[in-house]
């Protein structure tokens, strides 16, 4: 898919008539090549929501860890994110099951206190976190789906909070900057989108307006924060969240757009042969650009190649320069072009309905949900609307802040009760015909 950035701000939730939709009548025919070629449709999740192992593999706490635990009461279940739905060990079964569905991408989040316990590089790298994300991202890719990060999904490290009080403090910026800095080096060779903020007004007006959500703080008037000023707080948060949103974009067009650009072209050139005969495949580039038009090496065929060279001799007449580009190259010389495109790229990263447990299998209202929303979706981009896709909130049932394991979002079941067990209910196989090549 190309985009005008691969920085999206927050996360975009559409916000249309459920009752309109629910009356929408779709021809028979209504299916994904309703859409333009490369509309990207995928599911949705983020880490405390889904990962669990809260208490593993080296992480720090978040602020959602201490939340949970203090303040059982202000979640509906008094549950917490601890074990939430295991995706930390079950990611391979769960990316599998996304596949199935014939989805493209999946968007999920990484956790700052699992990759930096203490916040900060300089308080020392989570090399078993670091080393997650890398299996997810390469699974994902590995069964030919798009990572899409969100970079924080509201779990701060506690770390931060307790030194100067997060996103209260301008320090906050530069701490952002660094992590976000730390994920593009390691993840960027492989990950093409970044969401660099989920939903802030969600995380500032619940976290220090009414205090509902992680860190819990508002005015003692309500009688339900130990501290907070939902007069002036919300305001100072919203001004951090936004310096720090443009300070992330800023380090990634200055630093990481440009590497990008001549990483693509040295693969393109001297990868597409020197990468096949050292690891015996061509560049994740191409593989992740080009796609199917890139033969595939057999294992007798990719054995057979690594290590088949002894020496490189190198030709040396000029040198070339690269750029980045959002719009496809044209070999040939034209005296006109047109650019059709709007200045804003739209990418739905979240959507969906929460319905009853007793009716959750045969969830019949979200399909007819999703059907009318994708349905309109698909005439506003046949009327000029610039949208690039659709992500499915959520993939699979989780842990929803607030209402703890009470609300039902996912396409899949997860059964609580029975080893979080996962069934895909009416609506991912409504999906899954939606989405046939």
């Amino acid at each position: 898919m190309a985009t005008q950035g691969p920085l999206l701000f927050c996360s975009l939730v559409l916000v249309l008539s459920f009752a309109h939709c629910h009356g929408a009548k779709p021809s028979a025919i209504f299916s994904r090549r309703s859409f333009p070629p490369g509309f990207v449709f995928g599911a949705a999740s983020s880490a405390y929501q889904y990962e669990g192992a809260a208490h593993e593999g080296g992480k720090g706490l978040s602020i959602w860890d201490t939340f949970t635990e203090k303040h059982p009461e202000k979640i509906s279940d008094g549950s917490t994110g601890n074990v939430a739905i295991d995706f930390y060990h079950k990611y391979k079964e769960d990316i599998k099951l996304l596949k199935f569905i014939g989805m493209d991408a999946m968007r999920f989040s990484i956790s700052w206190s699992r990759v930096l316990p203490s916040g900060r590089v300089s308080g020392g790298v989570n090399k078993e976190g670091v080393k997650f994300y890398n299996n997810v991202i390469n699974e994902l890719l590995a069964n030919g789906l798009k990572p899409f990060v969100t970079l924080f999904h509201w779990d701060l490290p506690q770390a931060l909070e307790d030194e100067y009080g997060g996103f209260l403090s301008r320090k906050i910026v530069d701490d952002y900057r660094d992590y976000v800095d730390f994920c593009f080096k390691q993840f960027g060779d492989r990950v093409k989108h970044w969401i660099t903020l989920n939903e802030p007004y969600v995380f500032n007006y619940y976290g220090y307006s009414t205090g509902t959500y992680a860190p819990g703080r508002c005015s003692n008037y309500s009688g339900t924060c130990a501290s907070g000023n939902s007069a002036t707080e919300p305001y100072i948060v919203a001004h951090n969240l936004l310096l720090s949103h443009a300070a992330g974009v800023k380090l990634y067009k200055e630093k990481y757009q440009v590497f990008r650009a001549s990483r693509r072209a040295l693969d393109f050139m001297l990868g597409w042969y020197l990468h096949p005969i050292t690891y015996g495949d061509y560049p994740m580039n191409m593989r992740s650009l080009v796609g199917h038009r890139l033969p595939k090496f057999s294992p007798l065929e990719s054995e057979m190649l690594k290590g088949s060279i002894d020496f490189l001799g190198i030709n040396y007449y000029t040198s070339y320069y690269a750029t980045t580009s959002t719009s496809a190259v044209n070999m040939m010389e034209l005296s006109w072009s047109v650019d059709g495109r709007l200045n804003l790229t739209r990418m739905a990263t979240a959507n969906n309905a929460s319905v009853p447990v007793k009716e959750d299998l045969n969830d019949t209202l979200r399909t007819t949900f999703h059907r009318g929303h994708l349905y309109y979706l698909s005439k506003a981009i046949k009327e000029g609307v610039n949208v690039k896709g659709y992500f499915v909130w959520s993939f699979l049932d989780d842990f929803e802040w607030d209402s703890g394991f009470t609300f039902r979002f996912g396409l899949g079941y997860v059964d609580y009760k029975n080893g979080l067990k996962r069934y895909l209910k009416h609506s991912a196989y409504w999906f899954k015909k939606f989405l046939h090549k």
